[in-house]
């Protein structure tokens, strides 16, 4: 296929909400050197690199699309709230809040959220999703919203199920693959085998790792 002639992909979209914070404690954090800051009005050159790094493999195309003016313009929003794990200094994921629906609605979106690659499986996704809806919750809202589609990880969907979100709705696009347009590389991706079976998101499963005893570095209060 190519950029004038795509193939077309089935998305199904699962809408998810939560109304009351999770009964649980508060999110545990992983082993090693950790930390979430906010990163207060990006440049556009580090938020390109978050997202097209953590959503290249599910082919997360729709911030692709937009000019630098139009992005920029999204991230200068006192709205937009943008946290970047670190481990060990290096960037390892990012979870952003859309709070724009919250003085009208009671509602906060969580908009993205995902870990770089080479920090998968290590329980990082699950800390930083629970880190998440925390700090969402503790921002006073009525509802916390996400969705999820087809495309993401296949375990995402029952990652947010698990942390306490419900799902509410659920539609079907079809869309053009973005690799056939340019937009992502060439890369496999599970819709290939699984021909748009019903999915997850950008969450991460993962198992807890045993503490190792390294530093543990958190900040919350400064990230809010």
């Amino acid at each position: 296929m190519s950029a004038s002639n795509p193939r077309k992909l089935e998305v199904v979209i699962t809408f998810l909400e939560m109304l009351d914070p999770p009964d649980r404690p508060a999110a545990t954090i992983p082993p090693g050197k950790v930390a979430i800051v906010r990163a207060e009005n990006p440049t556009l050159s580090f938020y390109r690199y978050l997202y097209d790094t953590v959503g290249e493999p599910w082919l997360w195309w729709f911030r692709r699309l937009m000019g630098d003016d139009e992005l920029a313009e999204i991230l200068a929003r006192p709205e937009t709230h943008v946290y970047v794990l670190y481990v060990g200094g290096v960037p390892a994921g990012f979870a952003e809040l859309d709070l724009t629906d919250l003085e009208k609605n009671g509602v906060i979106d969580l908009h993205y959220m995902g870990l770089i690659p080479d920090f998968i499986g290590k329980g990082y996704g699950k800390y930083l999703l629970n880190w998440a809806i925390d700090t969402a919750w503790g921002l006073k809202p009525q509802r916390i919203t996400v969705n999820t589609c087809s495309l993401d990880h296949p375990s995402a969907l029952g990652a947010y199920q698990k942390a306490g979100f419900g799902v509410y709705d659920q539609r079907t696009d079809i869309v053009d693959d973005p690799r056939d347009t340019g937009l992502i590389p060439a890369i496999e991706h599970h819709v290939d085998h699984d021909a748009g079976a019903d999915h997850g998101k950008k969450a991460e499963r993962s198992q807890e790792n045993e503490n190792s005893g390294t530093l543990i570095v958190d900040f919350p209060d400064r990230a809010r």
